[in-house]
Order: C-alpha cells, then sequence, then structure tokens
C-alpha cells in the first residue's frame, strides 16, 4: 500500500501529535510500505504549528524507501503577484526527492489569479498538487469553491497539465447530485440517489483525481455501501488511498475497508490494486 496524505506534527489539538516515530510506528502496525508526508503551516490559515519543506526532506534523508516527500508552498509567497515565478524552488524541491505540492491550504478562491499561477507553475514541475477544500472563507483553511465546483473546472481547463488531488468536505461532498450548501461543508449522510459533479468533472477532465484520506473521504464511499463500491470500479483510475494520519489515537478504518473488501470480493483486485498502490506510483512518477 502507498498512502498518499500523512503528516508529521508537533502538537495537534491536545492529542498526542504524530512524530516521526510514531508515524514509522503506525505505518508498520498498518502495514502500509510507502507514505507520502506533506509538509504544514506553508499558509497562515494553518493552525499554530510547523513542519515545512526542509523538515519533511529531512525525515525523507532518514527513511528514502518508505517516506515520499511533497513541497509546500503558498500561492501570495513571491511578492503576492500573479507573475510569481515559482520555477526556480519548484525544481530545487524536485532536484532534493520532492514529487508534489501539499497539501495547499491558502484560503483563496480556487480561481483566483494567484493560484492558477502557481498551479501552472506546478504543471511545468511535473508536481501533481493536494488541495484542500473548503466552503467559505475564514474559520479555517482550504481554498474555496462555490456548490457545483465551478471554480476547480476553470483550474482544470486553464491547466490542463497540472493534475489536482481533491480533498476534504467541500470536495467529497460532491459525490452526490443532492448535495446542500448547508451541509456541503460537513459530512453528508444518505444514499446517492443521483451521481454529483465529481463524477462529472472526473469523466470531463483528466488531470482530476480524489485522496480518499480522513473522515470526508471515507464518508463519500461509505454513507452509500452499495454506491461506494461501483464508485470505486468506476473511477479505479482517478482515486488515492490515503489515510490523513495527524495523531497518534487516530483511527483509519479506510485501511480494513480496502483490505475487508478485496477479501470479501467487494472490490476486485486489479482496482484495489491501482487505488492503493498503482495510481500513485504513476502520477508521483515513483519509478523515476
Amino acid at each position: 500500500m502507498i498512502d498518499v496524505h500523512t503528516h508529521v506534527l508537533t502538537v495537534w489539538g491536545g492529542k498526542e501529535a504524530l512524530t516521526e516515530e510514531e508515524l514509522i510506528k503506525r505505518m508498520d502496525e498498518l502495514k502500509i510500505d510507502r507514505f507520502v508526508v506533506l509538509p504544514i503551516g506553508a499558509s497562515p490559515e494553518t493552525p499554530y504549528f510547523y513542519f515545512g519543506t526542509e523538515d519533511v526532506l529531512e525525515v525523507y534523508s532518514r527513511h528514502p524507501d518508505r517516506v515520499i516527500p511533497f513541497c509546500n508552498l503558498d500561492p501570495r509567497q513571491g511578492y503576492n503577484s500573479p507573475e510569481t515565478d515559482f520555477s526556480w524552488i519548484l525544481n530545487k524541491y524536485k532536484e532534493s526527492g520532492c514529487k508534489g505540492l501539499g497539501e495547499l491550504t491558502a484560503n483563496l478562491y480556487f480561481d483566483d489569479h494567484l493560484c492558477l499561477n502557481l498551479y501552472k507553475h506546478c504543471g511545468k514541475a511535473g508536481f501533481p498538487i493536494i488541495f484542500h477544500l473548503y466552503n467559505r472563507f475564514g474559520g479555517s483553511y482550504g481554498l474555496v469553491d462555490d456548490i457545483r465546483l465551478p471554480r476547480l473546472e476553470k483550474a482544470l481547463k486553464e491547466c490542463p497539465e497540472t493534475i489536482f488531488i481533491g480533498h476534504a468536505m467541500a470536495f467529497w461532498s460532491e459525490v452526490s447530485g443532492d448535495v446542500q450548501e448547508e451541509t456541503r461543508g460537513g459530512y453528508p449522510a444518505g444514499k446517492i440517489e443521483k451521481e454529483g459533479r465529481l463524477q462529472e468533472l472526473f469523466n470531463k477532465y483528466p488531470n482530476l483525481y480524489g485522496d480518499l484520506s480522513a473522515g470526508s473521504g471515507f464518508n463519500a464511499i461509505t454513507r452509500d455501501s452499495d454506491y461506494g463500491y461501483k464508485f470505486l470500479e468506476e473511477f479505479q483510475d482517478r482515486l488515492l488511498f490515503g489515510t490523513d494520519l495527524c495523531h497518534v489515537v487516530q483511527e483509519v478504518p479506510i485501511v480494513d475497508y480496502f483490505r475487508q473488501g478485496l477479501k470479501e470480493g467487494k472490490i476486485s483486485k486489479i482496482t484495489y490494486d491501482k487505488i492503493t498502490e498503482e495510481n500513485a506510483k504513476r502520477i508521483l512518477r515513483l519509478g523515476d
């Protein structure tokens, strides 16, 4: 298994944070072979802790056979200009071993000119972007889009060379056609009677992928158990397994969900292999 979404933290909401040693221990316990470590704190909206790209690269230097490092930047860096040249630093991080950028958490509109500039530079560098999508300004972190994701679609059109990997509640709530403003920032429940905007975008844009980590991704595939497995089969080439591990006692039911689903024949071996490993190898260019 390859986990595309983990963190190393110093503090986490009063719970025991996931240090480098604890993260390795959890990965061993869960029998996850390799895992992406995402920097945190590049944007001021994130909580009051910092674990930057250089910190991630230090962890990578000690565990090069396990850790897949990502870098992170804020679109407002470099004089807060839509003309900022991010290429030099992205290439520097690429030479150091980074395979993508994320988790992008700036609380800006998804199609802000500053964001589009960073996206295009990531595309040129060959860096997929893992982004956290939020439903409003203020109160938390994450790029902002309206219901039905029109701003995400604009970015997908304008940045065809850039791979976007969606994460968090405002992204995964769009798996259902009955998404509502009141619930799209949380964990909507109930059967998926009508496919949502996500399925439409997956079918239309080859540069969009989904990060199944955290409660948001897990909720999207389990709120309707019958449809969830169908969704995995249909979009097997566009989905990525992840946990979003942040603290020591965190439960990650998605691990057993996939293994049990394979054992019981609810998902095919081909689908299991693609989502839990092969897709990540392909888009992160892990053979390079």
